[in-house]
């Protein structure tokens, strides 16, 4: 009697989700009405057929489960990301003059032109896209380099398929360097094929920026020499 008793049981609990399903239910709707583990859904179900718009309604479902659950790993995602970048940034507090001046002997020996043999007595230039980069160095060179305004120029590197922005590229440059237009002195473009891949085109593209130090060999001279310093006080041939 008890065994008779669970199978009608069991028989109910498949009819309901045969006629859960008939009219589009998902698997999981289907579960919370149908207390069952999901592998027996699967077998009791594998038979009933769908109309087009109960399988569009089902398809549409699982899209929204999915934005929902992309969402979610999202904003964890940019919540643990803001969390690291914000204790980052107080972890830097104040900077003295000689870690100014450190900082810009570090990015003049990765992005700066260095004297060649062949060509010595080159000035001291300093390339990058990177606007805030640009800043510092240009706040190196006044405040650690001491080179006058005068002095500092720049010169723009673009692909000539934005040649028509020039004046705007300029004007976004000069705004965040607070330079004025008669810092710019060139502008050189560059006929190379773009990487599509890249993400800083279109209204983000600024170009590279190369600044140029007037009368600079003996500074040029000097880096490489601040360089050789750093090197060998951590005993790096």
């Amino acid at each position: 009697m008890h065994e008779l008793c669970s199978f009608m049981a069991k028989e109910n609990l498949k009819q309901k989700a045969i006629e859960l399903r008939k009219i589009g239910k998902t698997y999981s709707e289907i579960m919370q009405e149908v207390p069952v583990v999901k592998s027996t859904i699967s077998l009791w179900l594998k038979e009933i057929g769908l109309s087009v718009p109960q399988k569009q309604r089902i398809t549409e479902k699982r899209r929204v489960a999915q934005r929902r659950g992309a969402d979610a790993k999202r904003n964890i995602r940019i919540a643990k990301q803001t969390d690291l970048m914000t204790k980052a940034y107080h972890e830097i507090g104040p900077l003295s003059k000689r870690e100014l001046w450190l900082m810009g002997i570090a990015l003049y020996w990765a992005e700066g032109a260095k004297e060649k043999e062949e060509r010595p007595g080159s000035r001291a230039s300093f390339s990058n896209s990177d606007p805030r980069m640009i800043a510092i160095f240009i706040k190196w060179l006044k405040e650690c380099a001491k080179v006058p305004d005068e002095d500092i120029s720049a010169d723009l590197y673009i692909h000539e398929s934005h040649k028509e922005k020039v004046k705007e590229i300029f004007a976004k440059w000069g705004s965040i360097l607070k330079q004025p237009p008669s810092f710019f002195r060139h502008v050189y473009l560059k006929k190379n094929k773009i990487n599509t891949k890249r993400k800083n085109t279109g209204v983000l593209y600024i170009g590279l920026l190369r600044v140029n130090i007037r009368a600079s060999s003996d500074l040029n001279r000097k880096i490489a020499g601040w360089i050789s310093g750093i090197t060998d006080y951590w005993g790096i041939v």
